[in-house]
């Protein structure tokens, strides 16, 4: 399988608009397939794809992994992460005892001590400040049961409103655009809508190596008959920007400039669906007043595309008669956030393309279960996309918890992962759970999260399965479990659930987080209003159970959706009800849209400022289940280039390894494919300062700098590309921080959707050395 190293989406399978996506099923074992024992039932969770796999067992061992060809979602593939990842599970060091702190240093210990500690410390901290005191930041690769129980402790046992997930690093602004145009979260369409399309727009999503299945998908289809155009806003020349018709390579935090035009120009052209917005829509008229000044000529001068390429992009966005958007972290970690991914949305609304077979926009996740987190309510939301500001939807989760509703903290809003940062740095909140993500890594501006999580007068939990660099800061470090070693249920970004099944034990002492959750509100004797356990379930069974009936009524229903319906099958999509007992493929295909006011998510906000619509001001415009266009003008990123620091910052995924390389790093193939860290620079800005391809280079912001090998093949002079995924747990110094790339960026967020902004950092850089004999990675 090293081939899949080299050649990342596998052989061609072409296909025609209209016929199903062919198998093909990709293998990768480490023993003969003879000795397999048997096969496991799962899914990959190293991207949101959520492609259906099945797990080989041998000797109490994962061995190897295989994809399911009647998964709906991968037909059978699996991509370089899925196919090799797992084997992080059997790494050398995986964490196997808790560890605790004594005398500034991390000990084993047993689980009772451990334990012990973590409560005791809670109490206390509960008895002398009270809830706003407690703080828990978890994953988007834990499973739905683990984050109910987090969220179920958290919001109704606690009563702490500080409660979020590292999902707020990379699609938070996902959730909030889909909330402010459609009025609820989820996705309104089906990878499937990627087979009947005649049009797409990715906008900010190197789809290529960030869902590198379901870019095999889109590649099968540019390849086969009847190719739909494809249109591409990236300012780096990505795999996926080299396939398109047009490539839109804009500065970076320009995209609403950029959206604005497209958008005069689809209005100026009529290329609009009429009907459609006068009977499903509301805000046109202010959008129309709002993109009459963004011409093509007025983008093209602060986009630094040409004018004309402007109106080619859209052209083909208006013509089409089946349009699939995209967008991810080149909008949602940039400047206007929230802002830009709404222009997509206002897109399609335009064209009227939603909720029809080919029909549709993916404000797409970045992590496996970010969807959970989300509908579960445990990353700055309540659980059910129920709304924080409507009280009947309040008393439905504190029925449903037998729990007193002025319990559940609903006085404002659940509060989001950069502003808990904050309180931890304040000292106002002095403990924090952090659970399954590694932030000394992959929060902004890293020397200050260093110097919050190192503070005294905060005591730091980390569960985790490895010693990340924040397991290395924290008092206590729990052993978790890793996927294959435990059971629950997961969805993907187009809303398809599977289930997940322990294959293997754990190693050594290591629970997963649903144990250690239990374990907790028992020994914090957590209780409901009629003095019974709280968390009432032993099983994740019993956990999800208990949450798809939660859900019962609202847009993500999953009342249906047992574990004895998602044993055997190929993945089934939400809503999953009495009325749609297989699952539904697409939302919104009566057109209706979950805006009304006794039943949407949230009441919106303001795109520029952030500010939060009142539920009486929201209740006197109401929508009627009619999409909300909203318009937004451009505004220029807060930090420019200048003289000192005259080249701009992006960064992002690369395609072997995932977030902070905690699992791709002990995955063999994949940490051989890239090794160490690199950055991208453009021939033209590299020459005047003497670097060559190889050289090592210095990367420096107004907040620090990093120290990695020149690769010139940038595709827009005065773009510096680094990839985020390097921290320093396998460097020879720990302590030298001059590798990761959160090092250069800066703490700032989106108003709306308190997203932090990566993608625009001024830096400058200088040639520190000659050339390595030793390329920096093969990608």
């Amino acid at each position: 399988m090293a081939s899949r190293i080299v050649d990342v989406w596998g052989d061609r399978t072409p296909f025609a608009p209209g016929v199903q996506w062919p198998e093909r099923v990709d293998q990768h074992l480490t023993l003969e397939e003879s000795r397999i024992e048997r096969w496991v039932q799962s899914a990959c969770v190293l991207c949101s794809n959520g492609c259906g796999l099945d797990i080989a067992v041998a000797d109490g061992r994962i061995v190897g992994v295989r994809g399911r060809a009647q998964d709906r979602v991968n037909h059978g593939r699996l991509g370089p992460k899925g196919l090799f990842g797992w084997q992080a599970n059997s790494s050398a060091d995986r964490l196997t005892q808790p560890l605790i702190r004594v005398e500034g240093e991390l000990r084993p210990t047993d689980w009772d001590t451990a334990m012990q500690a973590v409560v005791a410390r809670s109490q206390e901290i509960l008895s002398e400040h009270g809830p706003l005191a407690m703080a828990f930041y978890t994953s988007g690769q834990l499973f739905a049961e683990e984050y109910y129980a987090q969220t179920l402790i958290a919001r109704g046992g606690i009563g702490t409103p500080h409660l979020d997930g590292n999902t707020r690093l990379c699609t938070a602004t996902a959730e909030w655009a889909l909330v402010e145009s459609f009025g609820s979260d989820g996705n309104p369409g089906s990878f499937s809508d990627i087979d009947v399309c005649d049009t797409l727009f990715l906008v900010g999503h190197n789809m290529a190596e960030t869902q590198t299945v379901l870019w095999t998908r889109l590649l099968d289809r540019l390849q086969g008959p009847d190719r739909p155009r494809l249109v591409v806003v990236d300012p780096r020349s990505t795999p996926t920007a080299q396939e398109a018709d047009v490539h839109l390579a804009i500065r970076p935090g320009t995209n609403v400039a950029l959206l604005n035009a497209i958008l005069h120009e689809l209005i100026g052209h009529d290329w609009v669906d009429t009907a459609f917005v006068r009977e499903h829509t509301v805000g046109f008229a202010e959008l129309r007043g709002m993109v009459a000044e963004y011409t093509p000529e007025k983008a093209a001068e602060i986009c630094g595309v040409s004018a004309d390429a402007i109106r080619r992009a859209a052209r083909i966005l208006g013509t089409g008669e089946r349009l699939v958007s995209t967008v991810l972290q080149g909008v949602y970690q940039s400047h206007q956030a929230t802002a830009a991914a709404v222009q997509v949305n206002n897109i399609n609304l335009l064209r009227g393309m939603i909720g029809r077979p080919g029909c549709t926009v993916f404000q797409m996740n970045g992590q496996p279960t970010a969807e959970n987190t989300r509908e579960t309510g445990a990353n700055g939301t309540m659980p059910g996309f129920r709304n924080w500001q409507n009280d009947a939807h309040m008393q439905e989760i504190a029925e449903a918890w037998n729990v007193d509703v002025l319990r559940i903290p609903h006085w404002g809003p659940p509060t989001h992962a950069m502003e808990m940062f904050r309180h931890c740095e304040s000292g106002s909140v002095k403990f924090l759970w952090v659970t399954g993500t590694n932030p000394a890594v992959s929060l902004p501006e890293l020397h200050r999260i260093r110097s919050i999580y190192g503070q005294e007068r905060l005591f730091l939990v980390v569960s985790d399965a490895f010693m990340t660099e924040t397991a290395a800061l924290a008092d206590v470090v729990l052993p978790a479990a890793l996927w294959g070693e435990k059971t629950g249920c997961f969805t993907n970004a187009d809303r398809t659930v599977h289930l997940s099944e322990k294959a293997v034990d754990a190693p050594g002492q290591a629970r997963s987080d649903f144990d250690i959750l239990l374990d907790y509100a028992r020994r914090m004797d957590l209780r409901d209003k009629d003095g019974e356990p709280l968390l009432k379930w032993t099983e994740p069974e019993h956990a999800w159970n208990s949450f798809i009936t939660h859900t019962r009524g609202r847009p993500c229903d999953q009342s249906s959706l047992t574990y004895e319906k998602l044993r055997g099958g190929s993945g089934i999509t939400w809503p999953c009800a009495e009325y749609a007992p297989q699952g539904a493929e697409r939302l919104y295909a009566d057109h209706v849209f979950a805006t009304q006011a006794d039943y949407c998510e949230d009441y919106g906000h303001d795109l520029i400022t952030g500010a939060q619509n009142e539920a009486d001001e929201y209740r006197a415009h109401e929508p009627g289940g009619r999409a909300l266009i909203k318009a937004a003008p451009y505004l220029p990123p807060h930090e420019p280039v200048d003289d000192d620091f005259p080249l701009q910052l992006t960064t992002g995924r690369r395609v072997y390894h995932w977030h902070t390389r905690t699992k791709t790093a002990r995955a063999p193939e994949l940490q051989e494919a890239a090794p160490e860290m690199w950055v991208e620079l453009h021939p033209d800005d590299a020459e005047p300062l003497g670097i060559v391809d190889g050289d090592l280079v210095r990367v420096r912001s107004r907040r620090g700098e990093i120290d990695a090998p020149a690769v010139l093949r940038g595709h827009r002079p005065g773009l510096v590309f680094a990839p985020f995924h390097y921290g320093y747990f396998d460097q020879a110094d720990p302590f030298r921080h001059t590798r990761a790339a959160n090092e250069l960026t800066r703490t700032e967020w989106d108003p709306v959707s308190k997203q932090p902004i990566y993608k625009v950092t001024a830096v400058r850089v200088e040639k520190i050395a000659n050339a390595r004999a030793v390329a920096p990675g093969r990608y």
